[in-house]
């Protein structure tokens, strides 16, 4: 029996200004003048988190991550308050990375040094886009100059790990427009940049009513282009739409990606937990909260709690499980997570690699757990031959 994987904490904010057309994500659009029940709702998660201390069974928080929605239409108190709470029920790490999601459209600039002083120690501003034709059409709230404001203004409060989102793809989008999104955020500096292409998912505006994308030639010219801009400016490819400057990997996006465990409270928030058993095998369980926020604040009252549904994963859903995952990093991952996070052979592993080797898709190596060059390009396909039974 070997230790558990390390821990982290996602807390869930649904409640957003307006719902972006591209967005599949468990997020409400409220308007600008709407008052949250934001007291409320800490004492929601609180309870929430309280429910799955058994879960947790005192492991230590190596990073606590609060997405949404726009968590930044919370105020600093909010934020202070439920950070101290979630500390007096669970150990820190000495180096927790404590990420607040942002919207420049959606944060009082003097806001930035609430939620310093409250614990939080990296930003994640949700730019999209600097172009002010492309923010409209994705339905941003922001402006380019105001993106860029929102970061300068986020140095002056005293964070210094700050990741930039942006999306290529862009309805009509060609290569220099795409270009000059990234060359807009390499200006500002940020430790991070995550950079990801437009899909249009099933249940939002942009799927019944699609914009004209990019064809496939031009997406690779763009993805081809934007990975050697960002290269050249010192940012390097951790994972598949990730880039950062050295030692700033977001490390709570890293627990994910290498099968680590992770606590979820909030409307909507999904958790996986491990924990081993008498018979020394290891229970993987993946669990997800009350989705609608309304609902999710009755359950407070209610003595079937928070949790709307929990699924024992299976020992043959494992390997895509795993890969689903740990592929995603350029530099793959040690095989030894696999029987460590896992509880099963390399067997049981080994048998779902053999084509996929054959083809081309991953690397031949005895120690790591690796995508080739051509892999990443075409993860797709290398996930569906490791699904194969």
């Amino acid at each position: 029996m070997t230790t558990l994987p390390p821990l982290s904490l996602y807390v869930h904010v649904p409640w957003c200004v307006r719902k972006c057309p591209y967005c599949d994500f468990n997020s409400h659009g409220v308007g600008h003048d709407r008052t949250l029940p934001e007291r409320a709702y800490v004492d929601a998660l609180l309870d929430d988190l309280e429910a799955e201390l058994a879960l947790a069974r005192g492991r230590e928080l190596v990073s606590i991550f609060i997405g949404g929605g726009t968590p930044s239409l919370l105020s600093g108190a909010a934020y202070q308050r439920l950070l101290q709470a979630i500390e007096a029920r669970l150990p820190f790490a000495s180096d927790i990375e404590i990420t607040l999601e942002a919207n420049p459209g959606a944060v009082e600039h003097d806001r930035f040094a609430a939620y310093r002083e409250a614990g939080i120690n990296r930003l994640s501003l949700g730019v999209q886009s600097f172009q002010s034709r492309q923010l409209e059409r994705l339905g941003r709230i922001h402006g380019g100059d105001e993106a860029a404001q929102a970061l300068r203004n986020a140095r002056a409060a005293g964070f210094d790990n700050i990741n930039l989102d942006l999306m290529h793809g862009l309805p009509e989008q060609g290569v220099e427009d795409a270009l000059a999104d990234i060359d807009r955020a390499l200006a500002l500096a940020p430790e991070h940049i995550s950079w990801y292409q437009l899909t249009l998912e099933p249940n939002t505006e942009f799927y019944s009513q699609p914009p004209r994308l990019p064809d496939e030639d031009v997406l690779c010219d763009i993805q081809e282009a934007g990975h050697a801009r960002l290269e050249a400016a010192g940012y390097q490819r951790y994972e598949i739409s990730a880039y950062t400057r050295p030692d700033r990997q977001a490390r709570h996006n890293l627990n994910y990606w290498t099968f680590g465990d992770y606590l979820g409270i909030g409307a909507g928030a999904h958790g996986k937990l491990s924990a081993w058993q008498p018979d020394g095998s290891l229970a993987i369980e993946r669990r997800w909260k009350v989705r609608q926020p309304e609902a999710y604040l009755r359950r407070a009252q209610d003595p079937r709690g928070f949790v709307a549904g929990r699924r024992a994963l299976e020992t043959a859903d494992l390997p895509l499980e795993f890969l689903m995952n740990a592929l995603r990093l350029t530099e793959g991952v040690p095989r030894h997570y696999w029987r460590e996070r896992s509880g099963q052979p390399d067997t049981l592993l080994d048998a779902r690699l053999e084509e996929a080797q054959a083809k081309g898709l991953l690397r031949d190596s005895s120690q790591r757990l690796q995508a080739s060059p051509h892999g990443l390009l075409f993860l797709n396909d290398l996930l569906a031959l490791c699904d194969e039974q």
